[in-house]
């Protein structure tokens, strides 16, 4: 049986196709309160017969990061993509990380199409599929697609076309469960006619924004999940499940968000200009989360680091303040594109998000209390599996769930 190396792992060429969904913002109480409510038997099935265990996402625990970790088997400090937004280290200019020229690493799915294999790769949203497309050759070997986009999928560009009449739905809207039910879906139809080595699929953490571990919204969405769960289980796969981060209530008890405005913070301490907070949770979906999240970068202009990281550790909330060189260590970020501290809040309640200045969150989308991510507390998350596991990765992680599912599968 053949090896397929990648980023530094040997990746062992899987005897049947190996399925991982990433399950966005899926905090594992989430699956756990839904099978409690006997509204997940499909999954209750899928770990009787494996493995339901608890792993770490990458930090920050935010979409991009952990989504590249989970492609390219490894953290930031390999991938590059520490984050949804940045400053250029080239430039100085505020920018998306959208663009496949900040992925420093091969992915495991344009490695295993060099190798030979069929590998389907299925987004919720579009601001991934570039990303987790990169390098692939769209020569009837591989698929990538955005259920956000299906309507626009081609051949020349994702490796399939007509889209909605294959999959029988209609485009879904980008703030639904329905833009990851169509992920879902596509992946059953897709595994079954093409029965690809490696298939990826990504959901959307908008039900996650909103509803919290067994409400009514919450327990509709892993309802509708576990059917697809069943399906793809059915077709004789190794099902791995995983998170890209967890979830948090991030409000005050009369349900308005729990912010520091970190930039107004340091504006008034030690001058406008002399330093610049930026948000990597930053993306073009801001309405179900204004922008907060539970991690920042601070570039400084002036304030010595040491006295920028006192003042920032004093406020409200805050659980840890890094220097550049302590973040890239601890948490394996990628040096050239870290601020001079790297800020991470949550508090006793894990509440606490951080905004640059209030005038610049436009909040008025927020239809329910906030609930967000990018902190220690949103790290765990749930890795399930269809089959039995051995000689598991220590610790567990979410990037090495396609490793495990090729390398760690019980005979």
């Amino acid at each position: 049986m053949k090896n397929v190396n990648i980023n530094g792992r040997a990746y062992q060429w899987p005897a049947k196709p190996v399925v991982v969904i990433c399950c966005d913002g899926s905090e594992p109480e989430y699956m756990e309160r839904a099978m409690r409510e006997g509204l997940m038997p499909n999954l209750k099935t899928v770990i009787a017969k494996g493995e339901n265990k608890r792993g770490l996402s990458a930090m920050p625990s935010f979409t991009n990061p952990n989504n590249m970790s989970i492609a390219t088997g490894r953290r930031a400090e390999v991938h590059g993509i520490g984050g949804n937004y940045l400053i250029d280290p080239a430039t100085g200019q505020e920018t998306m990380m959208n663009d496949p020229k900040w992925l420093l690493a091969p992915t495991i799915f344009a490695e295993f199409q060099k190798a030979g294999a069929k590998v389907t790769v299925v987004t919720a949203k579009d601001k991934l599929r570039l990303l987790l497309g990169n390098g692939l050759k769209f020569d009837g070997s591989a698929i990538c697609f955005s259920s956000e986009k299906a309507d626009k999928a081609t051949m020349a560009d994702n490796g399939i076309a007509d889209v909605l009449a294959f999959v029988g739905k209609p485009l879904p809207e980008v703030y639904s469960a329905d833009l990851s039910e169509f992920v879902f879906a596509a992946g059953v139809k897709l595994l079954k006619r093409d029965r690809p080595q490696l298939m990826y699929l990504s959901t959307t953490d908008y039900v996650q924004h909103k509803f919290a571990p067994g409400s009514e919204g919450a327990n509709s969405f892993y309802k509708m999940m576990d059917g697809y769960v069943g399906a793809l289980d059915a077709q004789g796969c190794t099902l791995i499940i995983v998170a890209d981060h967890g979830m948090k209530d991030k409000h005050k008890a009369d349900g308005s968000p729990d912010v520091l405005y970190l930039q107004d913070a340091m504006d008034e301490k030690f001058g406008a200009g002399k330093s610049k907070v930026i948000l990597p949770i930053t993306d073009p979906y801001v309405v179900h989360h204004g922008a907060l999240g539970s991690f920042a970068q601070i570039y400084l202009y002036g304030p010595q680091v040491r006295d920028a990281a006192d003042f920032i550790a004093a406020q409200e909330g805050i659980d840890a303040v890094l220097t550049r060189e302590d973040a890239v260590k601890t948490y394996g970020l990628y040096a050239e594109r870290c601020g001079d501290l790297i800020v991470i809040s949550g508090g006793p309640n894990h509440s606490k998000v951080i905004g640059t200045s209030a005038s610049k969150h436009d909040l008025s989308g927020l239809d329910a209390p906030l609930r967000s991510h990018g902190g220690l507390s949103e790290q765990e998350i749930p890795f399930i599996s269809n089959v039995h596991l051995k000689n598991l990765p220590q610790p567990l992680n979410n990037w090495d769930a396609f490793f495990v599912g090729c390398n760690c599968v019980e005979a």
